[in-house]
């Protein structure tokens, strides 16, 4: 229990908080190195240990003990990322580290680390071990026409009993990647391999150059890890205790912290993707307005990034690399291109090029544009806001920084200037960000009234309302969101669903981040803790910062945005509705509840059947063919995802990729049919300002998504219980303009 100097301590933390809505950037590494038993990594760590040990439980919304329960918890965490895919530890190493199983809080407690001490010994043994065995196998050719699997799910299967079969699932593995890369070789020899470009080699060579080429990725890979430092080490053991207190709590060493602040700040030389590692893979979890891998199109959410190269160089395999390594291969100068070798969830496997180049805030600011619905003359607003921005530094000193809520507002009055019938807010992939943005952009179509309510770690509920009488546009509105609106953005979608004032369209429900973080400058912190307990920190050095979810959100029904999102008014099919995305397939995610609701008056200046609107959409979409082939990809990617054995046979592996291939130029043949062939064969990164506005135009009026969004304003404004002649959605615009 804390004393009363570390509630004092707490109160002088609480103005060092800058609360903030953040993406989650997770990261693995694996723990090997000789310990300095009382040298200056372990005082540090000791450190660590102390405030998460303190203050963790204090600080953080839930108020977890650090206790035995945890500890069982902590030391699942710590397994996975020890060896999350099985391949090196044994059951019997498995038992001797369980005993640490529940004495994780004590080693806490004591400020000793015997459960990395024995995990780094016995690791460095099992990866001596199967680097010699990956080698023997490697040394000779596989049997492909044995009819054999293996098992890619590492949550179906347990950790080998024996030596021999540990070995037989290594060779199972190794028969894998040998034969993907075998195939990947035969249909890119001249394209993509310059060993053996425009030779013409024969099978038994191909295979071999594939086997060799798997040798060396491995080698890649058991260097990575003996070379791993003790600090990185011992910060991941904190990561496996801070994570179990929800998904969004982290200790974020010096390097990451800096990684986090460029991410914030928007400048970035690189591809503008989130990433975290799962299960030893690399998986995106976001893409950044307005970045290159955003412009390019082919990198998406729960992608996994395989192989990193540059130009004519072998790519790097990343897999059971960090974060952190993969992320220094994928940055470089800016200009220079950079070769992923990406894993769609559905199963199909590609090569995507992109340019590295700056993340410009400007390429992700709200955009709006005035569309005209010529078989009825109406003219519609749509606005997209990628993000909730705002310049906190700016704001902070004194200046007039830029913010997604004024953005919005100019965007209206733009727009107004054709008489609106009615507006799209696009929400679509919009992660967060402001919660200041995201009151008052409710504002904007609502009078006073609360918005969203916040309760604290300290039991405290807070009703954030719109106190500005003013109401920017008063006609009917509809919100399109997807799998990938998460935390402000279900605040505004769910206000304004909740004030009746706006229909939301789209898939099953919204992410569901309902937590707020806050940032600990944990040097701010150590300046006072180092003094009480007797422990200096080395001047200069930073200790890096800690991320904790300290509040939670409730809408003002007293329904928390966590876990379940936000539920559309009007579902519409979506292809990454089968996905396991969002906070309810995250470890330890914080659950959905409720608390009391907060009076608020329903918007009534308009009243609509959703009966009528949910059935006249629901007739359009079944007769609508983008929505059929949408629904279809929905269907393929849900199978796919649930067939984990991958085939080792030769012929059954071919003729899967065959199919995969088949089915990804089917999709993507049906979503560029109406671009212009001129549009296809030129790079976007080579159009000029106004000709990537008008692809944007165009791509905006071809969207199915905005399409059934007019037609729903058209319900909405008229009352029309009759779906439209044939079915035909009011999709044809003209004299489309941007703002």
């Amino acid at each position: 229990m804390s004393s009363g100097k570390d509630f004092s301590m707490l109160k002088k933390l609480k103005k060092i908080i800058l609360l903030t809505a953040v993406l989650s950037l997770f990261f693995t590494q694996h723990f090997v190195g000789a310990y300095e038993a009382q040298g200056p990594e372990y005082q540090r760590a000791r450190i660590l240990a102390s405030v998460i040990r303190l203050d963790l439980s204090n600080l953080h919304f839930s108020h977890k003990k650090i206790d035995d329960a945890l500890s069982k918890e902590a030391f699942s965490q710590y397994l996975k990322q020890l060896d999350g895919r099985k391949l090196l530890l044994l059951k019997e190493d498995v038992k001797k580290l369980q005993v640490y199983s529940e004495a994780i809080d004590d080693e806490m407690n004591k400020g000793s680390f015997e459960l990395l001490y024995l995990a780094s010994d016995i690791l460095a043994k099992r990866v001596a071990e199967a680097e010699k065995m990956t080698s023997e196998i490697l040394s000779a050719d596989f049997d492909f026409s044995a009819d054999e699997y293996y098992e890619t799910d590492p949550e179906k299967i347990d950790f080998c009993e024996t030596e021999k079969e540990l070995k037989e699932r290594w060779r199972k593995y190794l028969k894998l990647q040998v034969l993907q890369q075998y195939l990947t070789m035969q249909e890119n020899s001249s394209k993509q391999d310059k060993e053996l470009k425009g030779t013409g080699q024969k099978t038994e060579a191909l295979r071999q150059a594939a086997r060799e080429r798997v040798q060396r990725n491995q080698n890649m890979f058991f260097s990575r890890i003996r070379e791993r430092k003790d600090r990185e080490n011992y910060d991941l053991f904190f990561n496996a205790i801070t994570t179990t207190f929800d998904p969004h709590t982290e200790y974020m060493p010096p390097a990451n912290k800096e990684d986090f602040d460029i991410g914030m700040r928007g400048t970035l030389e690189g591809i503008g993707a989130t990433l975290k590692e799962e299960d030893g893979y690399i998986k995106v979890t976001a893409v950044v307005p307005g970045s290159p891998a955003a412009k390019q199109g082919s990198l998406h959410p729960e992608d996994i990034i395989l192989k990193v190269g540059e130009r004519d160089k072998e790519p790097v395999d990343i897999t059971n690399m960090s974060v952190k390594d993969a992320v220094k291969l994928i940055r470089g100068k800016k200009g220079t291109e950079v070769k992923l070798a990406i894993k769609k969830p559905e199963g199909n496997l590609s090569v995507i090029s992109l340019i590295r180049d700056v993340i410009k805030l400007e390429d992700s600011f709200v955009k709006g544009a005035s569309l005209r619905n010529e078989k009825n003359g109406r003219n519609l607003g749509y606005i997209k806001i990628p993000s909730f921005y705002r310049d906190f530094e700016k704001t902070k000193n004194g200046g007039a920084g830029r913010n997604c809520t004024e953005d919005v507002l100019s965007e209206l009055k733009k727009l107004e200037t054709n008489n609106l019938s009615g507006l799209i807010l696009d929400l679509r992939s919009n992660g967060g960000g402001a919660l200041a943005d995201a009151i008052k952009t409710a504002g904007l179509f609502i009078k006073t009234g609360p918005v969203v309510q916040v309760k604290a770690n300290d039991g405290k509920i807070s009703v954030l309302s719109d106190d500005d009488d003013d109401i920017s546009f008063t006609g009917p509105i509809v919100v399109i969101v997807n799998k990938f609106s998460a935390s402000a953005s279900e605040i505004l979608a769910g206000a304004l669903q909740d004030y009746s004032r706006a229909i939301i369209i789209g898939g099953e429900h919204t992410h569901g981040k309902g937590t707020v973080q806050a940032m600990i400058d944990l040097n701010n912190f150590f300046s006072y803790h180092g003094r009480e307990s007797g422990t200096e920190v080395k001047t200069g050095e930073s200790l890096g910062a800690l991320k904790l979810t300290t509040q939670k959100f409730y809408r003002i029904t007293g329904e928390s945005t966590q876990y379940r999102g936000v539920t559309p008014d009007i579902i519409l099919p979506d292809r990454f509705q089968g996905l396991k995305s969002g906070e309810q397939f995250l470890d330890h995610a914080l659950p959905w509840d409720t608390i009391k609701s907060v009076p608020y008056e329903k918007w009534t200046n308009l009243r609509i059947d959703l009966q009528k609107l949910r059935s006249n959409s629901y007739k359009r979409v079944s007769a609508n063919q983008d929505f059929t082939d949408i629904a279809e990809q929905s269907r393929e990617l849900l199978e796919r995802q649930k067939k984990t054995l991958e085939p080792l046979n030769i012929d059954e592996a071919a003729k899967e990729r065959k199919l995969l291939t088949a089915l990804k130029a089917k999709r993507e043949a049906k979503e560029s049919k109406n671009k212009r062939s001129s549009e296809k064969d030129r790079d976007a990164s080579s159009l000029s300002d106004e000709e990537r506005r008008q692809l944007w135009l165009k791509e905006t009026a071809e969207d199915p998504y905005v399409q059934e969004a007019i037609s729903v304003l058209d319900d909405m404004i008229t009352g029309n219980s009759q779906p439209a002649p044939n079915a035909v959605p009011a999709t044809k615009f003209a004299n489309t303009q941007a703002h």
